[in-house]
């Protein structure tokens, strides 16, 4: 009975060894802000043309 306990908790060990899962998470470097600036600009209103 003790092998039903044994093999998933192996398995469980080895998939977590496969994926890299090997202490706390770093944070990653910050990623370059691109060249490119992309500017709106929008107005909305309500006029009446009385003649």
């Amino acid at each position: 009975m003790i092998h039903a306990r044994i093999w998933p908790t192996a398995a469980l060990l080895a998939t977590l060894a496969a994926c890299g899962a090997d202490g706390i998470p770093e944070r990653p470097e910050p990623r370059s802000t691109p060249g490119i600036t992309v500017t709106v600009d929008a107005s909305a209103g309500i006029s009446s043309r009385n003649r």
